[in-house]
């Protein structure tokens, strides 16, 4: 059993109360509002580019604007841009990104309200070497880093601006990988170093930051940030973010899987959603995440949880039982809801992944093919594909004279009074009270698969509530999430849906998928493809190519936006390969450790291309670069052709 640590509360929504940090005139932490950021993706030295972006990104809500500024001339020019920013009457905190240049960050900390360092690559080096360091070198490392982060501390001090120490994953140092590891305690020690060389000089207007472009990296580094800082008497404010989640609906789904469960848990103080497209397209996703939890404490109550039968720090799948294909090893199972469907063809199956050849008499199905369909009490008097089963109401099923593939949907009250049930798999949906208050021992077989519901607003903790009583109960049986959204836009479902599901699936919670929405704009094929895209951003399920893809700022040497695109276009059959897309190489190399192939861009019109974390070609032409990737994906046996 472990204790919980890492937020106030796993069952009672409330904030995680940080101190109150001072940027420019809108306050972060404390009992402040969630507060939304982006960054700006032009030329830092193109004043008048940077200004517009700016106010777009403002009007749109962006409380916080992020601007790149790689050396001292960016720096310089921030002073412009702030001036022509005041002088429209636009007063929006500015915050100066910096990376490998500490003298350009001592200029922009006298000029903006707050600075963002990278303790990977500020004053640290990764080239992948692995170094062994005795306890002296160490030592003596750190004390170069005090030397050069020091100035920067006083100077921020001096002059009242704000600092985010922002560990990325992606830009871990050699030094901090040799001693830790690739790993959540690698980052949250990277941030710690830094942060203890602040308050060595008294300075604590500090946002601290664990970035990955890997869900579930992601949240056991911001898990493990709060317990270590409640170990040393800290509590920073913490921003939020999932780097490189790439562009559309994938982006958004990952962003909301990352981002949503920390916010679940009332953890985040500011947020930027980093997708590849244009900044003020991010502030509507991020306030979309927000907004949820402006009410979130007047939820129905839930029996409170004081130890974990599992460790929140470490991903580890729920052990379950396999009945079928659900449970055990098998990959966690998509269910697609069809029964308000009022008739059901061969052709209604198209949107959920089988594609029915009427000359062919056969099925061919997609990546994207769910696993089961629920019927309800529908009738399907056709063949069905081989892979796919099918669930009927109970009353519907009993009745059937040729159940093949075909299983029961039981209430819990009919489940335990029936005598009558599949001798194969039994789907049985369950809510809060019937696990809390029963001795569930010798209730479930091994042909039952629990499908569990709520209707609770605090809904994820409660379905998390349900796994800790199954998995203190030491009951093995396989489990579906199922969640019921209503009139929702299509971007709202996704990102609650991703939410609400992702954070499970993240704690190796979960069995299996079944969404069931309504909506102007939602489709069978969009809940379908969001239950796919939940399962890929938390790596339990992989059934497409991932792209990581940063989100591009000014120290982008190409059009982000375009190339993705083309790549895509020409690799988004590649099931299961990563493909790491980056503007520079800021986080390239680092993120390219995380992705199968890797295409950064290294000087105007140039790219480097990347096998793993290893470069395999320098500076190839910007116009030959996406089929020299295609030739190094074809190179190393990852190539398929399309159909």
């Amino acid at each position: 059993m472990t204790n919980q640590l890492y937020c106030n509360s796993l069952t009672s929504y409330s904030r995680y109360k940080t101190r109150v940090v001072t940027i420019g005139d809108v306050p972060l932490g404390g009992d402040n509002p969630i507060r939304i950021q982006s960054m700006t993706t032009t030329d830092t030295m193109n004043t008048l580019a940077t200004v517009e972006q700016s106010i777009r990104m403002i009007d749109a809500g962006c409380e916080y604007v992020r601007i790149t500024a790689p050396s001292l001339k960016e720096a310089q020019n921030l002073q412009n841009i702030k001036d022509e920013l005041r002088k429209r009457g636009y007063t929006a905190p500015l915050v100066a990104d910096i990376h490998f240049t500490p003298n350009a960050a001592e200029l922009a900390a006298r000029i903006v309200e707050k600075v963002r360092v990278n303790p990977g690559n500020y004053a640290d080096k990764k080239k992948f070497e692995t170094i062994e360091y005795t306890d002296n070198a160490y030592v003596s490392e750190l004390e170069r880093i005090r030397e050069r982060f020091t100035p920067l501390v006083k100077i921020c001090k001096e002059y009242g601006t704000a600092m985010r120490i922002g560990t990325n994953h992606g830009s871990l140092s050699d030094r901090i990988l040799s001693r830790y590891g690739d790993t959540p305690l690698g980052m949250v020690e990277s941030a710690m170093e830094f942060l203890r060389i602040a308050e060595e000089n008294n300075y604590y207007n500090i946002v601290l930051s664990m970035k990955a472009s890997n869900t579930q990296v992601m949240v056991q580094a911001y898990r493990l940030l709060i317990k270590t800082m409640q170990e040393n008497n800290m509590n920073y404010p913490l921003h939020l973010g999932v780097t490189e989640a790439g562009d559309g609906e994938d982006g958004r789904i990952k962003s909301a899987v990352g981002i949503g469960t920390l916010l679940e848990d009332g953890i985040g103080d500011t947020v930027r959603v980093s997708l590849t497209e244009d900044p003020e397209f991010e502030i509507p996703v991020a306030k979309n995440l927000v907004e949820r939890y402006s009410n979130r404490k007047n939820h129905q109550e839930i029996k409170e949880v004081v130890t974990l039968p599992y460790t929140p720090y470490d991903y580890k799948r729920r052990e379950s039982s396999e009945t079928v294909n659900v449970g055990g090893h098998n990959v966690p199972r998509v269910i697609a809801d069809y029964s308000s469907k009022q008739a059901i063809t061969p052709a209604s199956f198209f949107a959920v992944g089988y594609n029915y050849s009427v000359p062919m008499d056969k099925w061919n199905l997609t990546d994207l093919a769910c696993d089961y369909i629920y019927v309800g009490n529908n009738q399907v008097d056709f063949p069905i594909p081989g892979t796919l089963g099918l669930i009927y109401n109970f009353s519907t099923w009993k009745n059937l004279i040729n159940k093949t593939r075909c299983y029961p949907f039981f209430t819990f009250a009919d489940y335990i009074s029936s005598s009558e049930k599949s001798l194969e798999l039994n789907f049985v949906s369950v809510e809060i009270n019937d696990l809390i208050n029963q001795d569930l021992n010798g209730m479930f077989d091994k042909t039952t698969v629990l499908v569990i519901e709520t209707s609770n607003e605090h809904g994820m903790a409660e379905q998390r509530r349900m796994f800790i009583e199954l998995m203190n109960s030491k009951l093995s049986v396989p489990v579906i999430i199922k969640r019921n959204y209503t009139d929702l836009s299509a971007e709202k479902f996704q990102l609650r849906a991703s939410t609400d599901v992702g954070a499970l699936l993240l704690d190796g919670m979960g069995d299996g998928i079944w969404l069931k929405a309504s909506g102007p704009s939602i489709s069978f094929q969009l809940i379908n493809s969001t239950a796919f895209g939940i399962l890929q951003a938390t790596r339990t399920r992989i059934s497409k190519t991932e792209y990581i893809s940063c989100p591009s700022c000014g120290r982008t040497l190409f059009d982000l936006q375009e190339t993705t695109a083309k790549i895509r276009q020409r690799t988004d059959h590649l099931k299961g390969v990563k493909i790491g897309i980056m503007g520079c190489i800021v986080n390239g190399p680092g993120e390219m450790a995380d992705a199968d192939y890797g295409y950064v861009g290294t000087g105007v019109g140039k790219i480097t291309l990347y096998k793993g974390r290893e470069v395999v070609e320098r500076n190839v032409n910007s116009e030959n670069a996406v089929d020299a990737l295609i030739d190094l994906i074809k190179k190393h046996g990852d190539w398929v052709e399309k159909e």
